[in-house]
């Protein structure tokens, strides 16, 4: 668990303001108005139940209240909270002494764009949000009641961890909410928002959610502090270095989204919120169907440069294709030679994943396959198609790729679109090379389309490769290797390197013209819809972790 002693709202602050200690009032007037009386007390006390100078600790560092950021979140006046008035029942270390309502988290349900989500919001004020028995039963019922009306369950994580004061029973909390996030996991979308710290085991509930989003410079998450880093390994580094949001963001894969600041992030939320259905029974949002649906977009002509060796963004085709431009790139700052995002096309909610020639060539690597694999499954599980933009030299080679793992990790890739029963659509824009164009959703591993641009180009491997692998012998032969190896790269690109060999077999369906591409998606998809496929009776598939 967390390097740190946090017990309240300040490191060792373990008192509560607002009658925190007090029992439940004694009602000796028994009329409906006394009653109601003692209860208008007894929810004043649990509506703000840390203490002044923890909410202006807390105000200081910028941070919004636990029910400012609910409030903010959902749709205004639709927030029913439930277990306010629960309270921890541990003893020792002075816990009985300070009995504050909710212990530490809200928990209820609302609305986002009028649809129905669980919420819970840690509060910092009270016990440093850090996490006891009563407060994961809270979030263990919320988890239990999202799975059983199947609804979406937000998280806004701020807290230091499990309470110490409650040793094991805070522990076993820790254990059933992990539980029920396996549980919850492709049943009803689970999203973590991560608003102050986030240590030890609690990182591993976010971690098993759907999406993780963080604030620059208030947000943290790490298993170790860095005082017990520094011990042990010598290392000297910031807390920001160690667990902020961009490190999260660019390094180690962890944070799906940043935001600039809280208000960013919720706005965020309930964005993401939009493209995803309620639960794994249901389908996504559907948007009303534009009047361009079907239009030619011309500008995607021009879009691949002449030379094979010349970047382009692919977004910029995302962008061209989908409804109104509007793009949410997930991980957009993590393994960046591979994009993903949601969009909408036609009013359809669909997952987009494409390699990005502008970085790295387009290559498939460690992270990147991790990234697609994730990704895919994702929409795997929510109901959302796939369309795949292939631009793809191939895996990336070198030491470090092959003694970290690459087989395994580009295996989860192909593993994942391999298992995916949703309306699969592949777009090949360019390179399309060697394995990596088997596992960027081909007609081999059960894409329901495959359509190629005339610019694409279908091969094991590029034509200079090929040319120095085929023809070596006779290049080292020849007067003038240099001329000769020339002629037979143009040989090579002119027979090989171009979409008519696959068109002619039927592993591309179809050879476009690319501003065709959106109203060939549309149509696609419009086919798709009422797709429906089984995959093998098992307990479940062995995926290459």
């Amino acid at each position: 668990m967390p390097d740190t002693t946090t017990t309240g709202a300040g490191r060792g602050e373990t008192t509560t303001g607002n009658g925190s200690g007090a029992e439940a009032p004694v009602v000796r007037d028994h009329s409906m108005a006394a009653r109601l009386e003692a209860l208008a007390e007894q929810k004043a006390q649990a509506l703000q139940p840390g203490t002044d100078r923890a909410i202006q600790s807390h105000r200081a560092k910028g941070k919004m209240l636990a029910r400012e950021r609910i409030d903010y979140l959902l749709d205004e006046g639709s927030f029913q909270e439930i277990d306010l008035l629960v309270r921890h029942r541990a003893h020792g270390m002075g816990l009985e002494r300070s009995r504050p309502y909710t212990d530490g988290v809200i928990t209820g349900f609302g609305t986002i764009d009028g649809r129905r989500v669980c919420v819970y919001s840690q509060d910092f004020t009270v016990f440093g949000g850090a996490l006891g028995e009563a407060h994961a039963e809270k979030i263990h019922k919320l988890l239990d009641m999202a799975m059983d009306v199947g609804v979406p369950v937000v998280g806004l994580n701020d807290g230091g961890g499990a309470r110490i004061q409650e040793g094991v029973v805070a522990l076993h909390g820790y254990g059933g909410i992990f539980y029920r996030n396996v549980l919850a996991s492709g049943v009803v979308p689970q999203i973590s928002v991560v608003l102050g710290p986030c240590a030890g085991g609690a990182v591993y509930s976010p971690a098993m959610t759907d999406f993780i989003f963080m604030v620059r410079e208030t947000s943290h998450m790490f298993i170790t502090g860095p005082d017990v880093v520094r011990t042990v390994t010598g290392e000297d580094v910031s807390l920001e270095q160690l667990g902020g949001a961009m490190t999260h963001a660019t390094r180690s894969g962890v944070a799906t989204f940043v935001s600039a600041d809280e208000k960013q992030c919720l706005d965020d939320v309930r964005y993401l919120l939009s493209y995803l259905p309620s639960n794994n029974l249901e389908m996504p949002p559907l948007r009303e169907r534009p009047d361009d649906a079907e239009a030619l977009v011309e500008e995607l002509r021009e879009i691949v440069p002449p030379s094979p060796n010349q970047p382009y963004d692919m977004r910029s085709v995302v962008q061209a294709i989908v409804d109104d431009g509007e793009y949410l790139e997930y991980f957009p700052h993590w393994a960046m030679s591979l994009t993903c995002g949601f969009a909408r096309i036609a009013g359809r909610a669909v997952g987009i994943v494409g390699n990005q020639p502008s970085v790295l060539a387009g290559v498939l690597d460690i992270d990147s396959s991790e990234k697609g694999a994730r990704f895919v499954r994702t929409c795997d599980a929510f109901n959302i198609p796939l369309i795949t933009f292939v631009d793809v030299p191939g895996f990336m080679p070198g030491t470090d790729q092959e003694y970290g793992g690459i087989i395994r990790h580009g295996a989860k890739l192909l593993y994942a679109y391999c298992e995916a029963t949703v309306p699969r659509i592949q777009v090949i824009t360019r390179k399309a090379y060697g394995g990596a164009y088997v596992v960027m959703d081909s007609k081999s591993i059960g894409t329901d389309f495959a359509f190629a641009w005339p610019s694409a180009e279908l091969a094991v491997m590029g034509p200079q490769g090929a040319v120095e692998i085929v023809y070596r012998r006779e290049l080292a032969d020849s007067a003038d290797p240099t001329a000769r190896r020339s002629e037979l790269v143009e040989e090579y690109t002119e027979r090989y390197a171009n979409p008519y060999v696959a068109a002619e077999r039927g592993y591309v369906d179809d050879v476009i013209d690319p501003a065709e591409t959106r109203r060939v998606i549309v149509r696609s998809l419009d086919l798709l819809a009422s797709k429906r496929e089984e995959l093998p009776r098992r307990k479940h598939g062995n995926m290459p972790l």
